[in-house]
């Protein structure tokens, strides 16, 4: 992977930076996962990946899903973003049950997925051509976004001649620029440096507050888990069940001093406990 040009370093710092923008009250429903579980046929047999998931995600908060490979997080994600359907149990936002792909949200996955013949202006303002929508009215706003992110100066530029993480920043410019109140990600920065992924982390952590967005965030990173969330909820290995439920009681946005914090320290530590009372420590890790 390409070093992160300096350039791109050094315009966003974010433990110094003040954030002092102003904050959104949360705009989504309440959305719950009841009872779901997920089969999927396979040439071994049935394959269980979820049993009984039962999971309440309140407006505004950042709900971070941590669990080893295999365990069906990724699929909870798919089935709450409706594009994948339970086998039993159902989704819910708001009051209406979730039986197609929710528009009103934002979709993250462990790729970018940027068209490389589209600039990153262009790769962001996709959200609206893929609605049928005029995409020119709407480009102050993805410039805004840009911004926020430290890459005004790269409004212009190909996929080909960034980095992993600006590749990143301009997926979740993409996310964000239909103003979605539910923000899913299944694992968006996996693939980064650690540096790179902790400076992402804190840059989401204030976007999402002040756009006053709820989230479903999958990781396998314990310490990116506490970071971004609100609450942490654990997976079992297949099929994926819910086994603790942890509320991290530290403010947000957050900084990255607030992983000196000895509150975060403790909930590492308790998480990393429940990972391994149930054998899964050889699938989630700190990155």
């Amino acid at each position: 992977m390409s070093p992160e040009p300096a350039e791109a370093r050094a315009v966003h710092a974010p433990d110094d930076a003040a954030d002092d923008a102003p904050v959104r009250a949360p705009r989504a429903g309440t959305l719950r996962a009841e009872g779901v579980g997920k089969v999927f046929a396979a040439s071994g047999g049935p394959v269980t990946a979820l049993a009984g998931v039962d999971l309440t995600v309140e407006p505004g908060e950042f709900l971070s899903v941590l669990g080893p490979s295999g365990c069906g997080k990724s699929t909870l994600m798919a089935i709450m973003a409706g594009l994948e359907a339970p086998s039993s149990g159902r989704v819910v936002l708001g009051d209406r049950p979730v039986t197609a792909p929710v528009l009103d949200a934002g979709v993250m996955f462990q790729r970018d997925l940027l068209l490389d013949w589209r600039d990153c202006e262009s790769n962001i303002l996709m959200q609206y051509a893929m609605r049928g929508l005029p995409a020119k009215a709407h480009r102050e706003r993805a410039r805004e976004l840009l911004a926020l992110v430290g890459m005004a100066q790269f409004a212009h530029r190909y996929p080909h001649e960034l980095s992993g993480g600006m590749r990143q920043r301009v997926a979740i410019c993409r996310a964000l620029v239909h103003d979605p109140a539910l923000l899913l990600m299944d694992e968006p920065f996996g693939a980064l440096d650690a540096l790179t992924r902790e400076n992402l982390n804190v840059e989401l952590s204030g976007l999402t507050v002040r756009a006053g967005t709820s989230v479903v965030f999958v990781t396998h990173s314990i310490d990116e888990a506490v970071f971004l969330g609100d609450r942490v909820v654990v997976m079992s290995r297949r099929p994926g069940r819910i086994v603790a439920d942890v509320r991290v009681d530290l403010p947000r946005p957050r900084r990255n001093a607030a992983r000196e914090d000895p509150r975060f320290v403790s909930y590492t530590g308790r998480l990393r406990k429940v990972l391994a009372d149930h054998g899964d420590l050889g699938g989630a890790h700190d990155e």
